[in-house]
């Protein structure tokens, strides 16, 4: 592939950087937005290493390690940085595996931290004016809406997990809901009074006798027998924007993580919210702790000792 036909940035005209992006799309199968994205990268590390009066290919450890410095200190994203470290593992490998190097700078190089980032959620009271706009609603769609929501809120159900509730998942006890997750491990999720009487209040509006048979908790007529995942998500934007919020921040995990997030501002056990919610690693739930935190502060604020 030609340096031409993959329209490359100009730096990538250095004859190194332009062998290794050739070898990326001749041996790796690199897609061209890749190589564009890769091309931009090293021209970027190329124009860093002529300001100091060398280039790309014989750049050491001293000068890579400043010009990570010198992307954090650009305030890049450190997905950016990460991307651009990777492109220069590649790149400087490319040029000890094919002999142009005796060494490779980048293998004591430490990684880019990547910062998990914290989970979007909604407040207390825009759950609530969510329920408030969803009671509005007439007819037996506005009490599946209701449930879908109480239900929602109250469990921190995967978005797979509540369109493929069957009824039966009730059965045992109205308590507690049983439901099968992530890799067939089935748990018990604790039930409020409200998500029991709305489900309730939902299946017993239901009059046609075939769907009255149906194991599924939420109806549809489409060919899975049950609400999708697809149109739950675009009945909240729905919901949203009739309740006065912006439909692009509320999404079936965005209430998983509000009900996560709530239940920790009000005291929960962090090892209770990991097995509502279904994690297997409580790390995974430990991005909730960022609540605790906001709580402490307030906690500290109103200490005797604080004035």
């Amino acid at each position: 592939m030609s340096r031409n036909a993959t329209k490359l940035p100009p730096a990538a005209g250095d004859r190194h950087v332009s062998s290794f992006l050739e070898m990326l799309a001749a041996e790796r199968g690199a897609a061209r937005a890749t190589l564009i994205s890769y091309g931009r990268d090293l021209a970027d590390f190329a124009a860093f290493i002529a300001k100091r009066g060398g280039a790309p290919v014989a750049a050491d450890t001293e000068a890579l390690r400043a010009y990570l410095t010198g992307l954090h200190k650009r305030d890049l994203s450190a997905a950016t940085q990460a991307r651009r470290l990777a492109c220069l593992r590649q790149f400087f490998c490319f040029l000890f595996n094919d002999g142009i190097r005796t060494d490779d700078p980048t293998t004591v190089l430490d990684g880019v931290r990547r910062t998990r980032p914290l989970p979007k959620i909604l407040s207390e009271a825009e759950v609530d004016a969510l329920l408030v706009a969803a009671r509005a609603v007439d007819g037996i769609a506005g009490l599946r809406l209701v449930a879908l929501l109480e239900l929602l809120y109250a469990t921190g159900l995967r978005v797979s997990e509540l369109v493929s509730l069957q009824t039966s998942a009730f059965r045992d006890d109205p308590r507690f809901l049983r439901v099968r997750g992530k890799g067939n491990v089935e748990r018990l999720v604790p039930l409020s009074d409200p998500a029991v009487a709305a489900a309730r209040a939902y299946r017993e509006a239901v009059t046609d006798p075939a769907e009255k048979a149906s194991p599924w908790l939420f109806l549809s007529r489409g060919a899975t027998g049950h609400l999708t995942e697809r149109r739950l998500a675009q009945m909240l934007k729905e919901l949203a924007a009739a309740a006065g919020l912006p439909p692009a921040r509320v999404s079936p995990h965005v209430l998983r993580h509000a009900f996560a997030s709530h239940l920790l501002a009000n005291g929960a056990d962090l090892r209770a919210v990991q097995m509502m919610l279904g994690h297997a690693d409580i790390s995974t739930t430990q991005i909730y702790t960022h609540v605790l935190e906001n709580r402490l502060q307030a906690l500290l604020q109103r200490h005797p000792l604080a004035d």
